[in-house]
C-alpha cells in the first residue's frame, strides 16, 4: 500500500500562496503558521481570520468532505457557531483541505464556562437532537451502536488498581458503578441522535465571559448515543456543568448518569494507558479530565432508576424530586 504524503511547511506555503493569489476569503497578505493543538488534520493558522486543515490520509479526506455537508445541515439547528468554509479542494491527489473562518474566542481549556455558557451547551445538545437523522445518514454520517457500560467498567476496574499503585487514583471510587447499575444505565432503544462525538475542550470555542460561541471539528460525528456527548462535556467542562446542560436540554437522569460514567471509565483507562506508554496524550490534560469527570454531583444520590425506557423528549420521564 502506498504511504500517503506528509504535508510539510513548503506544502502549506504553496497552497496558501495559491489561495492568496485567488484572494480566497480576503486572505491577501496573510502568513501561515502551525497550530500546536489538534494535529489530526495538520492544522495551520492563515493570518488571524482563517484556519487551514489538511487531511493526512484518504479516510480523513472522506470525513472532511462529509463534514462540509454536515456543517450546512446542522447550522440552522444550533445556537452556537459552526465553522464556515471559504475554500476547499485537494492538497494532494485524493487528500483534501478546507480553509475556514476563525470563530473568535478561546477554548474550554482556556476559559471557564459560565452559567449562561451552560445554557449555550444545552442549546447545542437540543439542536443536535433536532437534526433529522435520516438526512445526516444520507450525507454519509455513520450510525454507531452504543458502547457497553458494563464492558467499559470491567476494563476500568483493573486500570484503577494500577492507577492506585501509581498514587494517581482511589479505586474505591469505582465501587458505586456495580454491574446492576451499569445494566440500568444501558442505552435505551430508539434514542439515537446526531452526536458530535468529540466534544473535548479544544473543540469548544469559549469567550472570556464564559459564553460558548462555537463548536469545531465535526469529522467524527455519528448517529448514536447522546450520552457520548454528555460524556465529552464532562471531560471538557466538568461533570456538574455537563449534567446541568444536559438536564436543561431535556435529558433525564439515566442518560446523564450514563454519560457521567462513560466519561469516568474512559478517563481512568486513558490515564492508565498514558502512564504505561500506550497513549501519547499530554499527561496534564489527562489528569485534568480525570478530575473533571470525577466531580461529585447531586445526581449521584440517585439509587434507583425507573424500569420503563426513558424518552428524552418527555419532560415527565424523570425521577421524583426526593430521588435527586
Amino acid at each position: 500500500m502506498t504511504q500517503p504524503p506528509t504535508p510539510t511547511a513548503d506544502t502549506v506555503r504553496r497552497l496558501v500562496r495559491s489561495l492568496l493569489k485567488d484572494g480566497a476569503g480576503g486572505t491577501s497578505g496573510a502568513e501561515a503558521r502551525p497550530v500546536t493543538a489538534g494535529t489530526e488534520h495538520s492544522t495551520w493558522w492563515v493570518g488571524t481570520r482563517h484556519v487551514l486543515r489538511l487531511a493526512p490520509d484518504r479516510d480523513a479526506a472522506v470525513r472532511q468532505r462529509r463534514e462540509l455537508r454536515l456543517r450546512d445541515l446542522t447550522r440552522p439547528h444550533l445556537p452556537v457557531a459552526v465553522p464556515a468554509g471559504v475554500a476547499h479542494g485537494e492538497w494532494a491527489p485524493g487528500l483534501t483541505y478546507t480553509l475556514d473562518t476563525v470563530i473568535p474566542g478561546g477554548t474550554a481549556e482556556e476559559h471557564d464556562v459560565s452559567a449562561v455558557g451552560e445554557a449555550d451547551l444545552a442549546g447545542l445538545l437540543t439542536g443536535l437532537r433536532e437534526v433529522p437523522v435520516r438526512q445526516a445518514e444520507t450525507l454519509g454520517v455513520p450510525r454507531t451502536p452504543p458502547r457497553s457500560l458494563e464492558a467499559l467498567r470491567r476494563m476500568a476496574v483493573p486500570a484503577a488498581e494500577r492507577l492506585a499503585a501509581a498514587d494517581e487514583f482511589d479505586p474505591a471510587r469505582l465501587l458505586q458503578l456495580t454491574p446492576p447499575v451499569a445494566a440500568q444505565l444501558a442505552a435505551q432503544p430508539g434514542t439515537a441522535v446526531l452526536t458530535h462525538h468529540d466534544l473535548k475542550g479544544e473543540h469548544l470555542v469559549v469567550s472570556a465571559d464564559g459564553r460558548v460561541r462555537g463548536v469545531l471539528d465535526w469529522t467524527d460525528a455519528v448517529v448514536g448515543d447522546p450520552a457520548e456527548d454528555i460524556a465529552g462535556l464532562a471531560l471538557a467542562v466538568g461533570s456538574g456543568a455537563a449534567v446541568r446542560a444536559a438536564t436543561l436540554a431535556g435529558y433525564g437522569p439515566r442518560p446523564c448518569l450514563r454519560g457521567l460514567w462513560l466519561a469516568r471509565c474512559d478517563t481512568v483507562i486513558r490515564l492508565t494507558d498514558r502512564l504505561e506508554g500506550r497513549d501519547d496524550s499530554p499527561l496534564p490534560l489527562l489528569r485534568t479530565q480525570l478530575r473533571r469527570a470525577w466531580e461529585t454531583i447531586l445526581l449521584e444520590r440517585v439509587t434507583e432508576l425507573r424500569e420503563a425506557p426513558e424518552d428524552p423528549e418527555d419532560p415527565e420521564d424523570t425521577m421524583d424530586d426526593d430521588e435527586l
